[in-house]
């Protein structure tokens, strides 16, 4: 039996879908009858020719126990669905229902915050200060101790909702008094938010005794950002060698530790040349199509034939797999449907689905990735800069970039006296709490083209909604990070020397054969 995603919503979607068929066509080519449980029409899973048997029902807990009664199934697999299903199993456990894959101890000591704390202590791998607050003044203590800003959220969360990242005393009190009226989950989570830091997923398959790495994503947004919000490059294009073997050591620690069958996702940032583990989820995650697609092997399947017996070694891996071409993932967001919403990104996600680029260069597939994501980037015009204190000490090449792309350049006062103080011809403008003609004026009258825009801090996080909202409304692309900044130069280069090509994931994977067809 597999148990589905249930309704697509934003932060659980319809890649959770993707890995659920796989796993049923799995079942099928190793001589399994499946039974799909699962409650969106708009979804393959729910087809009536995807598996042998279909359930159409919620996934709670008494619908999927009526179910399991009914079918009595060898196995139930509960790592395709996303967190949904994942939040069932150690009560399917406790009823004695048997969990294939990873077992519900282990996904609990994953998320659970002080077993998962403790395991890293003993494995000596870093992970952000933090703690666990069941009320205001137990949260207000932790900050104190680790120091603002914090990331807190309640216990258990899906796509980082009701998350939020907390600059002073007074926005964590009423965050957490907040959650104290609505019944949130506790404890609340506080964490050192890591500023100015790269964050990478990493997906894995295991087996309990061997480990293959699946994919090193890097996300082109700072750390802080949702991952289903950021777009991220496979390979990673930025991460030092030296970096590269602690990931792929830390988390071949967390597979054997965690006794993972099937797939496993873990998130890491990097600061000041620091790896530090943010969290990991022995499940399928939102990534698995994208590193499929990118790599040429079906992970979901591969990863179904392990939960039902098959060894890593039979398949004849690598222990990292390759990958020949540069893939970028990019998110797709309802902005203009919600007309005053921000659009600024964090830890609450935002997306409503996502698109793949793929190129010889890493420019090339983010180009084609923003093109996907209707986001397209302008060939000339105006571009409007306006970065935070930090960021003004690394703008200065982009600009330059832009400017020898034959791209004009406006700026904000502080960011063009930073500019002109590197030689690059510059325009000043208002704020809009400065006077007029502001930037969001010439937004409305069309003169903007391309807007990047790096907010840092409880002030600029709030202050600077006004640009944001005038960009989505006028069709304006908005960059808010310096290093998607520079991979939209990158992504305009690129194009300008080759152009866009279109090519076929058959052509591209032409002389890859399937590995799950063979044992």
């Amino acid at each position: 039996m597999i148990l589905g995603s249930g309704p697509n919503r934003i932060g659980q979607g319809i890649e959770f879908d993707y890995c659920c068929v796989h796993a049923s066509y799995a079942l099928k080519e190793a001589g399994f009858e499946s039974i799909m449980v699962n409650c969106n029409p708009e979804t393959v899973s729910t087809d009536y020719d995807t598996s042998d048997r279909l359930y159409f029902e919620p996934l709670t807990f008494e619908d999927v126990m009526a179910i399991v009664e009914e079918e009595k199934p060898d196995g139930v697999i509960v790592q395709f669905g996303g967190q949904t299903p994942l939040n069932l199993a150690r009560r399917l456990k406790a009823a004695g229902v048997p969990i294939v894959g990873t077992s519900p101890d282990s996904i609990d000591l994953a998320e659970d915050r002080k077993r998962f704390g403790a395991l890293l202590a003993r494995q000596g791998i870093p992970q952000p200060e933090n703690g666990a607050a069941m009320n205001a003044e137990e949260a207000r203590e932790i900050a104190r101790r680790i120091g603002f800003p914090v990331l807190v959220r309640p216990s258990y969360v899906l796509g980082g909702r009701a998350m939020v990242i907390a600059y002073d005393e007074k926005t964590l009190t009423d965050y957490v008094r907040r959650a104290e009226e609505l019944h949130r989950a506790f404890p609340i989570l506080v964490d050192r938010f890591l500023e100015n830091a790269t964050e990478l997923d990493v997906d894995a398959l295991a087996d309990r005794r061997d480990v293959v790495i699946a994919g090193i994503m890097e996300h082109i947004e700072e750390a802080g950002i949702h991952s289903g919000d950021s777009s991220c490059v496979l390979p990673s294009a930025e991460v030092s060698a030296e970096n590269h073997r602690t990931l792929v050591e830390y988390t071949l620690q967390l597979a054997q530790e965690l006794k993972v069958v099937g797939l496993m996702n873990v998130q890491y940032a990097i600061q000041n040349g620091k790896v530090y583990v943010l969290e990991v989820n022995p499940r399928a995650s939102r990534t698995i199509p994208y590193v499929s697609k990118a790599t040429g092997i079906q992970l979901a399947k591969l990863a179904t034939r392990l939960m039902v017996g098959a060894r890593l070694a039979d398949f004849g891996l690598p222990q990292e797999l390759p990958v020949r071409f540069h893939f970028v993932k990019s998110p797709v967001f309802p902005f203009r449907k919600f007309p005053g919403v921000d659009t600024i990104l964090g830890p609450e996600m935002k997306s409503t689905g996502e698109v793949m680029g793929v190129g010889e260069s890493f420019g090339l597939a983010f180009s084609k990735a923003q093109l996907a994501a209707m986001q397209p980037v302008p060939d000339s015009g105006r571009v409007f800069i306006s970065v935070n204190d930090h960021d003004k000490a690394h703008v200065s090449p982009v600009a330059k970039n832009l400017v020898e792309l034959g791209f004009a350049l406006v700026a904000t006062r502080g960011t063009a006296k930073t500019l002109r103080g590197h030689g690059v011809p510059v325009e000043h403008v208002f704020k809009v709490n400065e006077g007029k003609p502001n930037v969001v004026d010439m937004i409305k009258n069309g003169e903007i083209g391309l807007i990047i825009n790096t907010p840092l801090g409880r002030s600029s996080r709030f202050d600077e909604k006004a640009i944001r909202r005038a960009a989505v409304h006028h069709g304006v692309t908005c960059i808010t990070t310096l290093s998607a900044a520079k991979a939209v130069v990158s992504g305009m280069r690129a194009r300008r020397a080759s152009g866009i090509q279109v090519t076929s994931l058959q052509e591209l994977h032409e002389t890859k054969t399937s590995v799950v067809s063979s044992p």
